[in-house]
C-alpha cells in the first residue's frame, strides 16, 4: 500500500487500573461527566444516564436525545445480566408509497438499497424515526438509579449552554457532511459558517470557538426538570413534532406518546468457560452470538497469543455469520459504511457494568435540526429496505433493524468486561475479536485494544490491519480475498470500540487508540 502517512509514528493509549469506577467514551468530556457521577456515589446506571446526555452535546453528529440504541447491564449483587432495548420505530402514519423508487441506481449512503426519489429515506424530515434514547435511559434509571434524574441531566445542560468546543477534528467530521447539512437552514446555522463551510478556527488561532447549542440546552433543561417522559409528552414533544411536520416528515405526537423502551432477556453465549451477554432481536446480537459460538469451535484447544490459525478462525466465523444475517435478517449495509454511532462503557466501584450503544444512524442523522428543540434528528427510516417484499421492507410502526452490539462478558478467570463499538457492520467483528482477545487469549485490556484486527462483514472480502505479521496476512489471503490498510483517525477501517474491565476489585478502561477524542476516565472528585 502506498499512502501519505508516516511509517514511524506510534500511537498508544495507556490503561491504568484504579479502585474506583471508570467510564470509557468516544468523547473525553462525556467520560468525565460520568466519572464525576461515580465519584459522587452514583451507580453505573447513573453514570450511563449522565454520559448519554453529555455525548449528545459533545458528539452531536453521532447520537443525542433523538437517537436510538440499547444497553447491556451486569448487576454485581445478583450476578445477573439485563438488557434495555430502546431501538427506533417507524412512524404510524408512514406510507411506503411516499418513498417511490427511482428507475435505477443504489443509495450512496450507509445501505446500498434501491435509490428513493429525492433520497427521502436518507435525508430530511421524511427520514426521521421515533427516537428511543431518553425512554431507555429513564427505564434503566427507574430500576437502578441512585441519583436524582435532574442531577444526571444537568451536566449536559451546562455543556450545551457553553456549546461544543470546535477543533480540527470537529471540523474534519463536519466537512465530510457539509454539503447535505447546507440543505437544511437550521442545520447549516448550527454547524456551518455562512451556511456552507464547516466551522473552524484559523490555522494558528488561539481563541476558542463554540457551536451555538442554547436551544438544545433549553430542551435538556425541560427533560431534566420534568423527567424522561417530557421528551414524549408535553411541550418538548409538541415542538419536536411541529418542526418535523413543517419540514415534511410524518412523525406524530401519538408516535412519541406510545413509545416505551423495554427490558428484554439477554442472549447468553457460552465462550471459553465463561459467558458473553448480548442483545436479542433486530440488533447485531444474534449475528454476534452465531459467530462467537463458531469461533469457540474453530479455536478448539488453541492457547496463547492470536496466531494465523486464530485469525483464520475469526474470519471464517464472521463470514458464516454474515451470510446468515444477510439472507435472513435483511441487513444489506455497505461494507464501506463510515462510523456513525457512539458507544460507551461504565464500571462502578461495586462491579456493576453498563455497555451502551446509541446512534442517529448516518453521521449527522437526517442532516436536519429541529429549531425549537435544538436537536439534530435521526434518519432511522434508512434502516428499512425501500423495496417491497423483503424481510426488512419499509412499513409503518415497525421496529428498525440495527447493527449495534454492546456486550458484557464474564470470563472463566473471573474478569468481567463491558464493551461495544461504533462503525456500522464493522462493529460485530471488533466486538468479537476484543471478546476473544480477552477470554480466549488472556490479554490485558490494553493489549486487546492495541492488537491489530481484521474486518469481515459480508461480500466475501477481508480487510486486515497492515501491522499484522506477514505469515498471518498470507494465511488470511488463503482464506478469502484480503486487502490491507492502516488504522487512522479518519476514516475508521475497523470500528471504534470503547470498553471497561474489572479484575478483582480493580477497574480499567480503554477506547480506540486512533480516536483523538475518546478516553477512559476514572472517578473524579465530586
Amino acid at each position: 500500500m502506498i499512502d501519505n502517512f508516516s511509517d514511524a509514528q506510534v500511537v498508544r493509549k495507556a490503561v491504568v487500573a484504579v479502585e474506583g469506577g471508570v467510564v470509557a467514551s468516544q468523547h473525553k468530556k462525556a467520560a468525565m461527566v460520568g466519572a464525576s457521577v461515580l465519584a459522587a456515589g452514583g451507580d453505573a446506571v447513573d453514570a450511563a444516564v449522565a454520559t448519554s446526555f453529555a455525548l449528545g452535546v459533545v458528539e452531536p453528529w453521532m447520537s443525542g436525545a433523538a437517537a436510538g440504541g440499547c444497553m447491556v447491564l451486569w448487576r454485581a449483587g445478583e450476578q445477573k445480566a439485563e438488557v434495555v432495548n430502546f431501538g427506533m420505530r417507524s412512524p404510524r402514519e408512514l406510507d411506503p408509497a411516499d418513498y417511490p423508487l427511482t428507475a435505477d441506481g443504489r443509495s450512496s449512503d450507509l445501505f446500498p438499497w434501491r435509490c428513493v426519489v429525492d433520497d427521502r429515506n436518507v435525508q430530511g424530515a421524511t427520514a426521521v424515526a421515533v427516537p428511543g434514547v431518553v425512554s431507555g435511559m429513564g427505564l434503566a434509571h427507574a430500576r437502578h438509579g441512585r441519583k436524582p434524574w435532574r442531577e444526571l441531566v444537568a451536566p449536559a445542560v451546562r455543556l450545551a449552554e457553553e456549546g461544543l468546543l470546535v477543533d480540527w477534528y470537529s471540523g474534519l467530521v463536519t466537512a465530510s457532511t457539509a454539503q447535505p447539512l447546507s440543505l437544511d437552514p437550521d442545520a447549516a446555522a448550527m454547524f456551518l459558517d455562512d451556511g456552507k463551510w464547516p466551522i473552524l478556527g484559523a490555522w494558528t488561532a488561539t481563541t476558542d470557538r463554540h457551536l451555538d447549542q442554547r436551544a438544545l440546552a433549553r430542551t435538556l433543561q425541560q427533560i431534566a426538570d420534568e423527567g424522561p417522559r417530557a421528551f414524549y409528552e408535553g411541550g418538548v414533544a409538541r415542538a419536536l413534532v411541529r418542526d418535523i411536520r413543517a419540514k415534511g416528515g410524518c412523525l406524530g405526537e401519538a408516535d412519541l406518546a406510545a413509545y416505551q423502551a423495554e427490558w428484554v432477556e439477554p442472549l447468553v453465549v457460552p465462550f471459553r468457560g465463561g459467558q458473553v451477554y448480548a442483545v436479542p432481536g433486530l440488533t447485531g446480537g444474534p449475528t454476534f452470538a452465531q459467530a462467537l459460538q463458531m469461533l469457540d469451535r474453530e479455536l478448539g484447544d488453541h492457547a496463547g497469543a492470536p496466531d494465523a490459525r486464530a485469525y483464520r478462525a475469526v474470519a471464517r466465523a464472521l463470514d458464516a455469520a454474515f451470510r446468515t444475517r444477510l439472507s435472513i435478517m435483511g441487513d444489506q449495509e455497505s461494507t464501506k459504511a463510515p462510523g456513525c454511532t457512539t458507544h460507551f462503557s461504565v464500571v462502578d466501584r461495586h462491579g456493576n457494568l453498563c455497555a451502551v450503544t446509541q446512534t442517529l444512524l448516518s453521521i449527522f442523522g437526517s442532516r436536519v435540526v429541529s429549531p425549537s428543540t435544538g436537536l439534530l434528528l435521526n434518519n432511522g427510516i434508512m434502516w428499512f429496505d425501500p423495496e417491497p417484499g423483503k424481510p426488512n421492507s419499509l412499513a409503518p410502526n415497525k421496529r428498525c433493524l440495527a447493527n449495534y452490539c454492546p456486550v458484557v462478558g464474564v470470563g472463566a478467570d473471573g474478569r468481567q468486561f463491558a464493551l461495544g463499538a461504533s462503525g456500522g457492520r464493522k462493529i460485530l467483528g471488533a466486538v468479537l475479536q476484543l471478546s476473544s482477545f480477552l477470554m480466549a487469549h488472556g490479554m490485558t485490556l490494553e493489549q486487546a485494544f492495541h492488537q491489530p484486527r481484521i474486518d469481515v462483514s459480508g461480500g466475501g472480502q477481508l480487510t486486515a490491519d497492515r501491522l499484522l505479521p506477514r505469515e498471518i496476512l498470507e494465511a488470511l489471503a488463503q482464506e478469502m480475498p484480503t486487502a490491507t490498510t492502516r488504522r487512522t483517525v479518519f476514516p475508521y477501517a475497523f470500528a471504534c470500540p470503547a470498553g471497561v474491565l474489572r479484575d478483582g476489585t480493580r477497574n480499567m478502561g480503554c477506547t480506540e487508540i486512533m480516536s483523538p477524542w475518546g478516553d477512559a476516565v476514572g472517578e473524579l472528585p465530586a
